[in-house]
């Protein structure tokens, strides 16, 4: 069982409230310089992208924020063995745009598979450990041998590589990073008062501890843990866990935003000790300032999204194409009516493929590419047509159309910029795809599967039940804001 990042955006919110009450400023800045690690981002390289980002990572350690272990009686209230480890599982990247009127948590799921350099390609919540173990190997090589030194200093390359890793894949520049654990996320939604959630379903999965009747309800401490750890017996797994940490943090946002909760000094402190045993924060983060910034959110003002992947991906993990990631992640900046215009075009897109039947045909010599590529198409929403051996070898890839330019320049968008030609063989609603030897799109590099697809901004994820513009789609349509209660899986 693994904890989720829901704690992360919870804690930076819980942050953002305490300093933006206007209580104990004096207090609260004592407070946050209490809670800083010893990571220091410099972002002197990275040019403004019109956000601030913070990284919010959730570790499933069973330790406190200061690295003690925690007791076998802490543990066995959190529902929690001692075997947990320095996986990060799902990230969040929150940002704000600099105007500040608004705010988007994006969420990484753990299972994407993404370039990591000098460790090749793995799962992203591997990154952190992955870089904490190699340069613990290489300072004790060097002779180190104090053991706080290892522990500091292993840690911080991991945090600062996670980063690179997720900037890099993303295509933003990371300004700030919190760091969270399972302690201070019980203690907290036992502060609040608990967090109101809404199930289609009665749940009952003894792997998370998750026993949950069918309807709305309020829960908090180990039974909040349990809502937002299941994956198990849920219809997309981890996928669905994700909609259960996005519904569970746009409560606890709207709870804590509540007079109820501001107005009470009592609750203010007890969240101050909550977080005490739950956050690190970069050491630069100056957060009354940022506070100041984030005066004017409303929980309406705070929507969840997922980056697109395709549920099944190379060693059972989650395939993502980084290009799409990027423009997917520049898009949550836009204005709402923007983003509105968008999620118009990606239905009209949607519609256009499946009116479009795509034949294709082999010209590369490459054996089976054709019908991999047809069957990538297929998942894409276009119509299924032939898969086949060109008459000749080709060089070059080309897209051929009678009289539908637009959908043949869809099929190129999704095999990576293929040429498009107009040509009077393709009957009309039909489109041809020769591939050559230059052909190094989806199908040559292996990446197909099935119950995904990938999503670039004009495309509707129909496997994840989203928008074209990737917000969760439940039920109802909407994003996932602090504002409302839906019913999830």
């Amino acid at each position: 069982m693994t904890l989720r990042s829901v704690q992360m955006c919870v804690a930076t919110l819980s942050v953002i409230v305490l300093a933006t009450t206007g209580y104990a400023w004096g207090t609260l800045r004592e407070f946050t310089s209490s809670i800083s690690g010893d990571l220091r981002i410099n972002n002197e390289r990275d040019s403004p992208d019109g956000a601030t980002d913070i990284l919010l990572v959730g570790k499933d350690s069973r330790t406190d924020a200061q690295g003690n272990p925690l007791p076998d009686e802490v543990l066995r209230k959190l529902r929690a063995s001692d075997a947990g480890g320095h996986l990060t599982d799902t990230m969040i990247l929150l940002r704000i745009p600099d105007d500040g009127e608004h705010a988007r948590a994006v969420s990484f799921p753990r299972d994407t598979m993404v370039d990591m350099g000098e460790f090749g390609t793995n799962k992203l919540n591997s990154a952190l450990n992955r870089k904490r173990v190699a340069t613990l190997r290489e300072l004790k090589a060097e002779g180190v041998t104090d053991e706080r030194k290892l522990a500091r200093e292993s840690r911080i390359a991991g945090q600062q590589f996670l980063m690179d890793t997720i900037e890099d894949f993303a295509g933003v520049s990371i300004d700030h990073y919190a760091e969270v654990n399972l302690l201070g996320f019980y203690k907290l939604t036992q502060v609040v008062g608990g967090v109101k959630v809404c199930l289609k379903n009665p749940v009952d999965d003894p792997n998370s501890g998750a026993d949950f009747p069918a309807g709305t309800q309020t829960i908090s401490g180990a039974d909040a843990l349990a809502f937002v750890r299941q994956r198990h017996g849920l219809p997309r797994g981890d996928l669905d866990r994700i909609v259960r940490q996005q519904v569970f943090m746009s409560g606890l946002a709207r709870k804590m935003l509540s007079a109820g909760t501001l107005g009470n000094h009592a609750k203010l402190r007890e969240l101050m000790n909550a977080l005490g045993d739950s956050v690190l924060l970069d050491k630069d983060w100056d957060v009354l300032d940022f506070a100041t910034r984030m005066q004017d959110i409303a929980a309406g003002d705070i929507t969840f999204e997922t980056i697109p992947v395709e549920m099944t991906g190379p060693s059972s993990g989650l395939a993502a194409d980084p290009s799409e990631v990027r423009r997917f992640v520049d898009n949550l900046l836009l204005p709402p009516e923007e983003r509105e215009a968008a999620r118009r075009e990606a239905e009209r897109a949607e519609q256009l493929r499946a009116e479009t039947e795509v034949n294709v045909y082999n010209a590369s010599g490459v054996s089976g590419l054709a019908g991999r590529v047809r069957d990538d198409l297929d998942e894409d929403g276009f119509e299924r047509g032939a898969a086949a051996n060109a008459e000749r070898m080709r060089e070059e890839s080309v897209i051929r159309y009678s009289s539908d330019r637009e959908a043949a320049e869809l099929v190129s968008e999704e095999l990576g910029g293929i040429t498009v030609e107009q040509s009077s063989q393709p009957e009309p609603g039909t489109v041809s795809v020769y591939l050559g030897d230059d052909y190094q799109g989806p199908g040559a590099r292996k990446f197909t599967g099935t119950g995904g697809v990938r999503l670039d901004g004009r495309t509707t994820n129909r496997a994840l039940g989203t928008h074209g513009d990737g917000s969760e789609q439940l039920g109802d349509g909407k994003s996932i804001t602090a504002d409302g209660v839906p019913c999830v899986n």
